[in-house]
Parts: C-alpha cells; sequence; structure tokens
C-alpha cells in the first residue's frame, strides 16, 4: 500500500489532503479562538494547519475546510492533533468538535470522532475511528496513545465514598467543578431548573408551601397543580381506592419488581382461609390458590427498622408490611391480606378487604408508603441512578474512546454523572428534599441503601433472570415484564452483534486488559467486592460478555425509564404515593374516619415540596435521545452502522405492537414504549 502511496507523487512534489472539521451543533459549540491541525500517519507528521486565521471559523454547526500540503505521503492515518490557541484579544472560549473527516491524495477518507468539549489553549490527540480492543493495534503510536489517553481520564476522573457500604461515585463536590463533557448540555440545564422553578413558585403562590397542616379535603390535593394533570394522574385520582388499581400498580406501577410468587404463606403473616373466604369467594380456597400458582407475595421487610424524622416538628413513622395478592382468572390482581409489620401478634392485626372503608384504605396507604420508599431508594436511586454513575465512571477511567465497548456505551451513560451530581446536592444532602419532606431523611435513606446495597444481586439487574427469581412468569397482564423483554432481547441481539464483529473468541475476551480492568472497577466500586452479588469480577466467554453489556445498557436506559417515568403521574394524587406518615401503624382494627385518615398522610407544605421534585423528575423532551438514536458517528465502520440499523428496526417493530396493544387497555402502559425511554439515566 505504501508502494502504491509512493508511486503516485514525484520526490520532492508536495501532496495535499482535504480536512473538513465539524463543530457541534448545541448553543455555545462554536469558539473564538484559533484552531490548527496536524495529522499523524505511519510516515510520519504534517505542519499545522489553521483553519482561519480571523477566528470564529469553527461556529455553531460550521464545517471548516482547508487543503494541508505535506512534503510526502504519511502512510493510513493514525492521528489528528487539534491545537487551540488564543486569537487577538477576545477571551478563551470553549469549543465542541464534533468530527474530522481527512480526505488523502488518493481519494481515501479517514474519520476521527471526537463529540467532546476542548476547553483551555491546549493540543488534544485523537485516534482514526476504527475501532480497536487492545491486540488490535500493531502501531506503537496506536498503543501509546491509548494508554495516554486513559491515565489522562484517570487523573481527570476519580472515585470517591459518599455514604458507607454504598456504591462510589464520582469525585465530584459541586456543580462548579463538573468537567464540561460531562455535564448537561445548555438546554437541559435551562429545562431541569425552569420546571422545577415553576412547580415551586406555583405551589407557594397559592400558599400550600407554607402550611403545616392537614389537609381539609382528598379533593383538594389536586389544586397543587392546575396544569399539571395528565389522563393518568386524572385516573389515580378517580381509581386510588379500589382494590383492582391497588394490585395493577404492583405489575405496572413505577415499581414492577417487587412482586413474586407465594407458594407457601410466611410463618409470620398467618393469613388462613377464613380471612380470605369472602374474598378468593366460594368456589376455590387458599390452598388450592397456592397450588395454582395465583397466589403473590409482597415483602417490604427491608424496611424494618429504618430510622424516621421529624417533619413540621412531628416524628414520622415507616412500616415493614406484608401484603398477600390474589391473581383471578380475568388476569385482575386483588390484595387478599395486609399486616403491617413483620411480627404477627395481638398488636400487629392482618387488614382484609372486608374491614371498614377507611381502615381497609388505611392499610393500602400504608402499603404505597412502603412503595414510595423503595421505590425511591432501590429501584429508582440505587438500581438507576448509582449504577449508572457506577458505569459511568469505570468507562471513562478504564476504556480509550476507540475501544468498541466504549463506543457501544458511551451513549448509554450521557448525563448520568451530572443528575447524580445534582442529586447529592439538591435531594439526598443534609437539608435537601428527603430532610425536608421524607419520612426517612438523609440518614434514614444511608441505612437503607446500606442494606439495599447488601442485597444487591446481579440477577436484579438482568431482567430475565430476575423474572425467573420471582416467579411471575406466568403473571397475567404484567406489561412491565412482556415489553421489557421484549427490549432486552433487541439490546442483547445488538449488542450480540456488535460483541461479535470485535471479540472472535473467548481467549480474545480474557486478553482484553482494557476490559478486564473495567469489570474489576466495577466489582470494587459498585458491588464493594462482594461475591454474594454474583456479578463477575472478570469475564471468561463471549456469551457472558453479551450478558453483562445488556444489563448494564438495560439498567442505564430500560430499566430507569420504567421506574421512574410514571412517578408524577402515580404521585400526583398524594395518597397514592405518600412520602411519610404522622401516625403510628394501627395496631388494633378499631373505626377510623376520613379525617384520620387526613391526619395520618402528608401535611400540606409536604406533599407539594415532593410533588414539585416529582415534577421535576418526569422525563424532559429537550434534549432527550430515544433509546438507539445514535446521532454521534462513533463507530464508523460499516458492519456496526448496520447493526444499529437493525437495532433501530426491531424497536420500531415493538412500537408498534406496544401500540396495538394499549389501544385496548382503559390505562395504557407506556413507561417502557421504546420512544419514551431514554438512551441514558438524565433525569
Amino acid at each position: 500500500m505504501d508502494q502504491n502511496r509512493s508511486s503516485q507523487n514525484q520526490p520532492g512534489e508536495p501532496v495535499i489532503y482535504k480536512v473538513e472539521v465539524t463543530t457541534g451543533h448545541g448553543l455555545l459549540t462554536g469558539t473564538f479562538d484559533l484552531i490548527s491541525i496536524a495529522l499523524v500517519g505511519t510516515n510520519g507528521e504534517s505542519p499545522k494547519m489553521y483553519l482561519n486565521q480571523f477566528g470564529m471559523t469553527c461556529c455553531q454547526g460550521s464545517g471548516a475546510e482547508v487543503d494541508l500540503p505535506c512534503d510526502r505521503d504519511l502512510g493510513p492515518l493514525l492521528l489528528i492533533r487539534l491545537q487551540k490557541e488564543p486569537y487577538s484579544c477576545f477571551p478563551e472560549s470553549s469549543w465542541y468538535c464534533d468530527i474530522v473527516q481527512v480526505t488523502s491524495p488518493q481519494g481515501e477518507v479517514f474519520l476521527f470522532p471526537c463529540y467532546q468539549w476542548i476547553e483551555g489553549y491546549c493540543t488534544v490527540s485523537y485516534r482514526e475511528g476504527t475501532a480497536h480492543i487492545p491486540s488490535d493495534d500493531t502501531h506503537g503510536l496506536q498503543r501509546r496513545h491509548r494508554q495516554e489517553e486513559i491515565q489522562q481520564r484517570q487523573r481527570k476522573y476519580g472515585w470517591k465514598e459518599y455514604i458507607p457500604e454504598v456504591p462510589w461515585c464520582a469525585d465530584i463536590d459541586t456543580l462548579a467543578t463538573i468537567e464540561y463533557n460531562i455535564e448537561y448540555s445548555f438546554p437541559k440545564t435551562a429545562a431541569f431548573f425552569g420546571r422545577g422553578s415553576t412547580a415551586l413558585l406555583e405551589a407557594k403562590m397559592k400558599g400550600f408551601l407554607n402550611k403545616p397542616y392537614s389537609w381539609e379535603k382528598l379533593e383538594d390535593i389536586r389544586k397543587i397543580f392546575w396544569f399539571y394533570h395528565t389522563p393518568v394522574s386524572e385516573f389515580v385520582f378517580k381509581h386510588w381506592k379500589d382494590d383492582t388499581f391497588f394490585g395493577y400498580q404492583f405489575l405496572n406501577g413505577i415499581n414492577p419488581i417487587k412482586i413474586q410468587k407465594c407458594t407457601k404463606i410466611p410463618e409470620n403473616f398467618p393469613v388462613t382461609q377464613e380471612m380470605v373466604a369472602g374474598t378468593l369467594g366460594k368456589y376455590t380456597t387458599l390452598q388450592e390458590e397456592l397450588k395454582k400458582g395465583t397466589i403473590y407475595l409482597v415483602d417490604y421487610k427491608i424496611l424494618e427498622n429504618i430510622p424516621a424524622i421529624l417533619l413540621n416538628n412531628h416524628q414520622q413513622y415507616i412500616a415493614a408490611p406484608l401484603c398477600l395478592l390474589h391473581q383471578k382468572p380475568s388476569g385482575e390482581v386483588l390484595p387478599l391480606a395486609i399486616q403491617l409489620s413483620q411480627q404477627p401478634g395481638p398488636q400487629s392485626p392482618i387488614f382484609l378487604p372486608t374491614d371498614e372503608e377507611w381502615l381497609w384504605t388505611l392499610a393500602k396507604t400504608w402499603v404505597r408508603n412502603s412503595e414510595f420508599h423503595t421505590h425511591e431508594v432501590i429501584a429508582h436511586l440505587l438500581h438507576g441512578h448509582l449504577m449508572a454513575e457506577v458505569f459511568s465512571v469505570a468507562t471513562l477511567r478504564n476504556l480509550p474512546m476507540c475501544h468498541p465497548l466504549y463506543k457501544l456505551l458511551i451513549p448509554h451513560l450521557r448525563y448520568s454523572i451530572h443528575i447524580n451530581v445534582l442529586a447529592r446536592t439538591f435531594l439526598i444532602s443534609q437539608g435537601g428534599t428527603f430532610d425536608k419532606a421524607i419520612a426517612t431523611g438523609r440518614q434514614g435513606l444511608a441505612v437503607l441503601l446500606q442494606k439495599a446495597t447488601d442485597d444487591l444481586t446481579y440477577t436484579q439487574l438482568c431482567l430475565p433472570d430476575d423474572i425467573e427469581a420471582r416467579g411471575v412468569g406466568g403473571l397475567l397482564n404484567y406489561y412491565y415484564r412482556d415489553d421489557g423483554l421484549k427490549i432486552w432481547e433487541a439490546i442483547k441481539s445488538f449488542v450480540s452483534g456488535i460483541v461479535g464483529l470485535y471479540y472472535k473468541s473467548d481467549s480474545a475476551v480474557q486478553g482484553d486488559v482494557e476490559l478486564q480492568a473495567w469489570l474489576a472497577e466495577i466489582f470494587a466500586k459498585g458491588f464493594l467486592s462482594k461475591e454474594t452479588s454474583g456479578i463477575p469480577s472478570s469475564i471468561q466467554s463471549v456469551p457472558e460478555l453479551i450478558k453483562y453489556l445488556t444489563m448494564v445498557i438495560f439498567t442505564c436506559s430500560a430499566h430507569h425509564a420504567a421506574v421512574n417515568g410514571g412517578q408524577f403521574e402515580m404521585g400526583a394524587f398524594m395518597p397514592n404515593l405518600p412520602s411519610s406518615m404522622r401516625k403510628p401503624p394501627p395496631q388494633a382494627k378499631a373505626p377510623l374516619r376520613l379525617q384520620d385518615f387526613l391526619d395520618t398522610i402528608p401535611e400540606m407544605n409536604v406533599t407539594s415540596q415532593v410533588l414539585s421534585v416529582l415534577w421535576v423528575l418526569q422525563n424532559e423532551i429537550l434534549d432527550m435521545k430515544p433509546l438507539g438514536c445514535y446521532d454521534e458517528q462513533l463507530f464508523v465502520e460499516e458492519a456496526p452502522k448496520r447493526l444499529i440499523g437493525d437495532f433501530q428496526e426491531r424497536l420500531k417493530r415493538i412500537t408498534v405492537a406496544i401500540d396495538s396493544r394499549n389501544k385496548t387497555l382503559t390505562l395504557p402502559y407506556t413507561y417502557l414504549y421504546p420512544p419514551n425511554i431514554e438512551n441514558s439515566t438524565t433525569i
């Protein structure tokens, strides 16, 4: 190849490389600084060439084209060097470079994906875009570049322990210290803070934020926000007391991962046939239904002994209920019995649907309060956000940009660190939302997180394994499971194709030192080196790698969508998802009035504070990248591009199937609707 190149040019005759540098289309992506470029090939390095002597060639969305003369053919291009220098009296301004395309004198096209902010006056190098695992690199310059890139990233992105015995996080203390390449875009930032400020302002203008009092009427809760009602929130308001909707939420609400098959009534939950006969009907018995596999259990034992705080100078309370459920032949899931503690006895009665109306409603509301705590702290914060941050930091520290797994994963890690810094700043910090409006406060949150981390397993994060472990494969109308498994398989098929392109054998997986370092760091920092988690600290085969990568992408995209998307809709009418309870669980089946119920659920100001946050945390459409949307050309080869297209087509087919099913449902299930799933955990 080099002989052919040199034969086309006479000795001493300059060769011309055509260079096109593209600036990002987002706001404030351009720069006033001078930008120059140099090319590095197997035969040497070119002189640097300025894109423009007058600055601002690199303006938003622009493509700067220059001819770069060189005294010889450089051979196959390996790197480009971009230098950013001051221009005249203009202050330094950051620049976002999308991609650089270089056409050689022989007409070969080389692509150099950047997709990064370049800050300060500096020189940065980017590799030619073909994906390489370490063993693919044969040139010393390639090997040295990937090593230096990893070393630089490890200096830039560190780890820190935020709460003992909980997954570690990025070593970033404040929003001001977030590096440009991992922070929100300007539109995303404006939307996030604008949404939150508007919601708080409306609640404050109506006076709710300043009223530490019980609600006078349940209907008044809907007055917190005039403009944020949705068809789902209206459905919740109308049906929150219905046993059928109560049961439905365990399948298709915002925490659909707690329900499990019950084959034997737990010893600490002494439900008898006599108790449930009226609910089951005269044609069956509890034992018969247990044998059929239609009895299910939701157990909140993890909430036992979680400390609670004072809100409005009143002690709050947390229960650890057990809830027994039955799926009827029609598919409806109905509650059979509720016990509000883990210790049975005279002071821990079993509540039944046949009990007095507000007593039974209160028992179900205690379960919904337990759902709030386990959803927000475990399903949402731990499984969704903290895991996404662990994957993000480990990827940035261990996989260079040329690695195929970096190219595969980085779109699914976008903004995950920034949203968690926001959470640590405003939600789970001392004096944050948890201390202002949630019964656990920050102290109880830490205890619950520690217990959940100790219980965290690889099985829980792998949807097919989790479905099998919970015994819920036969549940009817379990749309979370049905849609989730389709999306899992679509991701797995895509991942399988990508892995197959770059790992031709198990030995290639075993020999990838960057991959193995990435896995080891996730095991150490995310799972605290706990062998009981079942998470691998190293991977020895191609199938193992495919499963692991599928889990990572599913966790950061579909799992987070399933537990995040409906928070405001399901919680807007607060009794359906209360953040605190102001009286202890009832210890006897004494008559209960509506006023007793109102004096137990959160006050006006606590409700307003929580709903303002839930409104912010619903999916933000500005700057959203739906699952499978890869508008950055990280893979430059044709084979991975075809796999991306196949993945997108499969997601479209899933979308059509969900559309068809949802038309038949009174309450459509949309939290795993592909266009609603974001590539990454961003909100």
